[in-house]
């Protein structure tokens, strides 16, 4: 079974079963991979977790059967999973923007999350150039946030940590004396969010002598362990913010290479290194910056 069949297969199971309760292992099973796999290629492709996917079909089926069939609100939380109406009516709330039992009255715009269908595969693209490298374990140093919420909602807490650490990534640049190069990590994935770190790479002394250069301030750093592992590894186009065309480079590396490697990806951090130099015979020449994402596989 190719790929995208897999993975239409695993919608339509969802879809299916909207009123079932829904084991992931289950749903990953439909698509011949694991669920660590299925569930962070489903995040990369979509832009939302599968946990969110599936609240958000429930609730939009939910007004659906209040507003139009005029069901009961307790029936239509049972249905729909939840333990009691209580429950329903804060997410009811939170996805629709009013209470279930205004939605049975009428006249209430609705939000609706539409039900997903694997696009089709794309033909005669740019070609991709990649490679398949095992990386040592390496410790980075860094600071993180967890980030959660919707796509828009991460990016703008993406934005806000980088614009509200400038002394913290400062100080880690003057230590590692790299002021080009910018890691990235992002780790502990689940249905909520994760972990996501601006890091540099210290060497042994360095990191050692972390507390004695920044005093008192060196508990916001941690150190970052990245274990030995095998990696897909591909970069972004030089341009002048590599930000912009990184998730496209994400998606293209779990829909378009690994499904044609027999790989899956590997429950362990995953690594962005953005280069920022500028050309050395032009400093205003800024089309040589590109980041280099390392998505963490394992073969199946």
């Amino acid at each position: 079974m190719d790929w995208n069949t897999g993975m239409q297969r695993a919608l339509d199971y969802i879809e299916e079963h909207l009123t079932e309760e829904l084991d992931y292992e289950r749903i990953a099973a439909q698509s011949y991979c694991s669920s660590y796999h299925f569930q962070r290629s489903f995040s990369i492709l979509f832009g939302f977790t599968l946990g969110e996917y599936i609240r958000g079909r429930r609730l939009t089926l939910a007004g659906n059967e209040l507003s139009v069939r005029k069901g009961k609100v307790i029936d239509t939380a049972l249905r729909y999973g939840y333990d009691s109406p209580d429950s329903f009516s804060r997410a009811f709330q939170k996805f629709h923007g009013f209470l279930p039992s205004q939605a049975r009255s009428g006249g209430r715009k609705l939000r609706a999350f539409p039900r997903l269908t694997l696009k089709p595969e794309r033909k005669g693209e740019n070609t991709m150039e990649y490679k398949v490298e095992k990386k040592p374990a390496m410790t980075l140093t860094g600071f993180k946030r967890r980030f959660s919420g919707s796509p828009a909602e991460r990016a703008d807490q993406e934005c806000d940590f980088y614009l509200s650490t400038r002394t913290n990534q400062y100080l880690l640049k003057g230590l590692a004396r790299d002021a080009d190069t910018i890691y990235n990590v992002m780790t502990n994935f689940d249905d909520e969010g994760y972990d996501f770190y601006i890091a540099a790479r210290l060497n042994k002394a360095k990191t050692e002598k972390l507390a004695d250069f920044i005093g008192e301030d060196a508990g916001r750093y941690e150190a970052i362990p990245i274990p030995e592992q095998l990696y897909l590894i591909c970069e972004t186009e030089r341009c002048e913010y590599p930000t912009m065309v990184f998730e496209e480079l994400r998606r293209r590396m779990v829909s378009e290479l690994l499904p044609s490697m027999d790989c899956e990806l590997a429950e362990a951090p995953e690594v962005c290194i953005y280069h920022w130099f500028t050309d050395d015979e032009d400093p205003t020449v800024k089309d040589t910056r590109y980041a280099e994402l390392w998505l963490p596989i394992r073969k199946r």
